[in-house]
């Protein structure tokens, strides 16, 4: 199974650990990736990286769709990819929530169904330079023609000549997205997917798949986790309850937070009720102890040695083609032997 190693977004400094992704390279990890909330992009650290490393795939997880017009999308994520030799990146797209796209990009939240659907399909559009782009979407038209337009629009080729075949993977969760997924895009990064509900969304991906007409061996599936040594199980599941318990409880207005629905579909929905309740009533502490050991476990991989890698296994066995992770270095050094990647002689 293939290994990535999960950068995310920035703290209030951008500090990108090059030593770490090159030092990931060397131990023959797959891919590493980026992410955006409301600070740091997920783009340009990439085009750095490029200029850093040599074989390591370059992914987004995601970038955010409000953030760019596709057209703008798909022009970043090909001049990264020329930059850095052809074949090394892999857009990965998400929605984000209705607050965000609303109170940071002054979007309205719109249909997202429809509106993933137009974008991926003017990327691919604009990336294969076929012929002047021309989309009329439900969400998303090229011209545009609605309120505002001079009517004057020029449909448009790239001058740069794109790499046709870069990956798009989506980040999403729910039924409907997740089959449009499976039809329309070359993987898929689940949100909250454990070995335990693999068999919850694999109809949902197989029905996409049909739909399309594509087999499964052309479909990636990475999921993550996060890798904590220790011979404190506790402690260990205790240090990623105050994240969980932000995503779940404030990472999204009351009524709209897909972390909290994704809490309720693997069976813990009591618990992201409580979560929730707590966190919005600033009671932050009472919050994070309210988030269960159970749910944190099946999501991380967390012990020594031998208990990581039993839960590997686990993984490995799930159906998921790949498993990105959060950790320090003995964590990735560690990951790499239970994978059995190839290593670099000396690391």
């Amino acid at each position: 199974m293939k290994l990535g190693l999960m950068l995310g977004y920035s703290g209030g400094q951008l500090q990108l650990p090059v030593e770490k992704v090159q030092l990931a390279e060397r131990l023959g990890y797959d891919t590493v990736w980026t992410a955006e909330a409301y600070g740091s992009d997920a783009l340009s650290p990439l085009a750095y990286l490029a200029a850093k490393t040599d074989r390591i795939k370059l992914g987004t997880a995601v970038i955010q769709l409000a953030g760019r017009t596709p057209a703008n999308a798909a022009m970043t994520i090909a001049t990264i990819d020329a930059l850095a030799g052809g074949n090394r990146v892999i857009c990965g797209i998400g929605v984000s929530g209705p607050q965000i796209v609303e109170g940071w990009y002054g979007q309205p939240w719109g249909k997202p169904y429809y509106r993933i659907k137009d974008y991926v399909t003017i990327m691919k559009k604009v990336l294969r330079r076929e012929e002047p782009v021309i989309h009329e979407g439900k969400e998303i038209s090229l011209p545009f023609i609605g309120d505002g337009a001079m009517g004057v629009g020029k449909p448009l080729k790239s001058i740069l000549h794109m790499n046709p075949d870069i990956p798009i993977w989506l980040g999403t969760g729910m039924e409907s997205t997740v089959k449009l997924t499976a039809e329309i895009a070359d993987g898929w990064l689940p949100l909250g997917l454990v070995p335990e509900n693999f068999d919850t969304y694999k109809p949902w991906i197989d029905a996409g798949l049909q739909k399309a007409g594509k087999t499964s061996d052309s479909f990636e599936c990475q999921a993550m986790s996060n890798v904590i040594i220790t011979d404190d199980v506790k402690a260990g599941l205790d240090r990623m309850k105050p994240g969980i318990a932000l995503y779940v409880g404030g990472m999204g207005h009351k009524s709209k937070n897909f972390h909290k629905e994704m809490m309720v579909r693997r069976g813990f929905g009591d618990a992201a009720e409580r979560i929730q309740e707590l966190y919005l009533a600033k009671r932050k502490d009472e919050a994070t102890a309210a988030v269960p050991d159970e749910f944190v476990d099946q999501g991380a991989l967390v012990g020594n040695k031998a208990r990581i890698q039993k839960r590997f296994r686990d993984w490995e066995d799930s159906g998921i083609t790949g498993l990105t992770i959060s950790g320090d270095e003995q964590a990735l050094r560690l990951m790499a032997e239970v994978a059995r990647l190839n290593v670099e002689p000396g690391v």
